[in-house]
């Protein structure tokens, strides 16, 4: 037994090591520079619209374009019956932005980057909103019809536009072993983590009924994600907001210091933040970036299926769901856990705990959360944040399922394309199928996994994705920024 326990321990410890080396080459220092300085170069060609265009912004999302006669695409095809309309995309790709990255994923941030990591977190939030916006607006101008809806995404813009069919299949390939395995392992792990703390439920119980009720969503298709999406994400991210409003209103007046405590450590003005200034940079904008997605390309991908008038609309709606995600959603999470001191800084190199507010807590960083909400609803606290976290997990899981189905059609009709083919339904049905039990079985093993491995081959699955799409959309931005302009004078006419 002792012999079999050591080789296990050996196991999993070799595995660490493999996951720690490949995430810090994608992760280099490389990737954060990349990532900032795209978005500062898209908001200043698109003169910030992510200032100048709030207000259209929030009143894109209600607009209708179903009654509008069907417009003609690719060799006479129609418009798909399964219109999607840009409040369903939002709610779809909102689903994707708000998961456990609002609430472990921030935790996280502060236990390994303190304070200061939430406002590179903002800052990454407020110029990754632009970078929302040209990746939207180039998976409007590059889509193609499917049975079901539109579809596209950066594997689209990246062989039409870049005329790179190779690189659109790589990052096809990409999104499925990212968005299809590695990160849907770390909303299930959250989640299991979350009800282990406030129900004892065997992280095994949590990732199988996950599994299950995942199931029976994406077994519909399109459509029925988009309709569960649409109700239960504004549904979620309000119900968590207002908890959230009233744990800041006891702690109201600690919310001056804790702000500028934020902005003083993020600047290492002070021996504990300096010491660890690093750490709070890069924990800062991965999970950032981990929480909006803007530049990794699943944004793009729900994109493609609104139903607009125009490109730059759905790319305007989708910059809105970055503010969302980050500066409302997960701020309120890091201000719960700041106000009620619940978090400990771990210094990532050695381990050390250098700051020691809740030492019982240790690295059980969705328990930060929990033990947050409840020092003001004591009984509730923990258990309603478990609750808010599944609906956030289950509704993130649908959209990694989208990304990923999206892709398996593309790479389908791209063989059928280049054999000169008819489109293999029967190929995409059986790819399609056993896509579903691959996902399926990464949230199972998710959930029954240790938690900071889990959270590096999230890493791994966001950075290699942002890596392609990033320089991608940098190098078409200019047909983005053209159909912004377009769109511009077309409201002042």
């Amino acid at each position: 037994m002792t012999s079999c326990n050591f080789g296990s321990d050996f196991n999993k410890l070799v595995f660490s090591k493999i996951v720690d080396a490949v995430n810090n080459v994608v992760w280099s220092p490389a990737l954060v520079v990349l990532l900032i300085f795209a978005g500062l170069f898209f908001s200043f060609r698109t003169r910030f619209v992510q200032v100048r265009r709030l207000g259209l912004m929030v009143k894109l999302l209600f607009s209708k374009h179903d009654n509008e006669p069907e417009e003609k695409v690719e060799a006479g095809q129609t418009v798909p019956k399964n219109k999607v309309s840009s409040f369903s995309a939002f709610c779809m790709a909102l689903s994707g932005r708000v998961g456990t990255g609002n609430i472990v994923g921030v935790a996280t941030a502060i236990a390994l980057g303190g304070p200061g990591a939430i406002f590179w977190m903002w800052i990454i939030a407020f110029f990754g909103a632009s970078t929302a916006f040209v990746e939207s607006t180039l998976a409007q101008v590059y889509r193609f019809p499917h049975r079901s809806s539109f579809r596209g995404g950066p594997f689209c813009y990246i062989q039409e536009g870049l005329h790179k069919r190779w690189i659109g299949v790589l990052f096809a390939i990409l999104t499925i072993v990212c968005y299809g395995v590695f990160l849907p392992t770390v909303q299930a792990n959250g989640a299991s983590q979350a009800f282990f703390n406030s129900y004892s439920v065997t992280p095994a119980a949590t990732g199988i009924g996950l599994a299950i009720l995942l199931a029976i969503v994406i077994i519909g298709g399109v459509k029925r994600i988009a309709d569960v999406a649409s109700v239960v994400t504004p549904f979620m991210a309000l119900g968590y907001i207002l908890i959230a409003i009233v744990v800041l209103a006891i702690n109201a007046d600690k919310i001056p210091f804790l702000l500028g405590q934020i902005v003083t450590n993020a600047f290492g003005i002070n021996p504990i933040a300096g010491g660890i200034l690093g750490s709070t940079i890069m924990m800062g904008v991965k999970r950032g970036i981990f929480s909006n997605e803007a530049g990794e390309g699943g944004g793009a991908i729900v994109s493609a299926t609104a139903h607009v008038k125009h490109p730059a609309q759905q790319g305007l709606v989708q910059a809105f769901s970055v503010y969302v995600d980050t500066l409302l959603v997960c701020t309120a999470t890091a201000l719960m856990i700041l106000a009620a001191g619940t978090y400990n800084i771990i210094d990532s190199n050695t381990g050390e705990m250098i700051v020691a507010n809740a030492p019982a807590l240790g690295n059980n960083y969705v328990n930060f959360t929990q033990a947050a909400v409840d020092s003001v609803f004591q009984g509730f606290g923990g258990q309603f944040v478990s609750i808010a976290l599944l609906f956030f997990v289950f509704t993130t899981l649908m959209a990694y399922y989208f990304y990923s189905e999206t892709s398996i059609i593309y790479i389908c009709r791209e063989v059928a394309r280049k054999r000169k083919i008819t489109y293999a339904r029967r190929l995409e049905d059986i790819l399609i199928w056993t896509y579903r039990l691959l996902l399926l079985g990464a949230v199972i093993f998710g959930a029954v996994r240790e938690t900071d491995v889990i959270w590096q081959i999230g890493d791994i699955g966001v950075g290699l994705t942002a890596w392609i799409n990033v320089i991608a959309i940098l190098i078409l931005s200019p047909q983005a920024i053209k159909a912004l302009r377009e769109y511009e004078r077309s409201l002042r006419k």
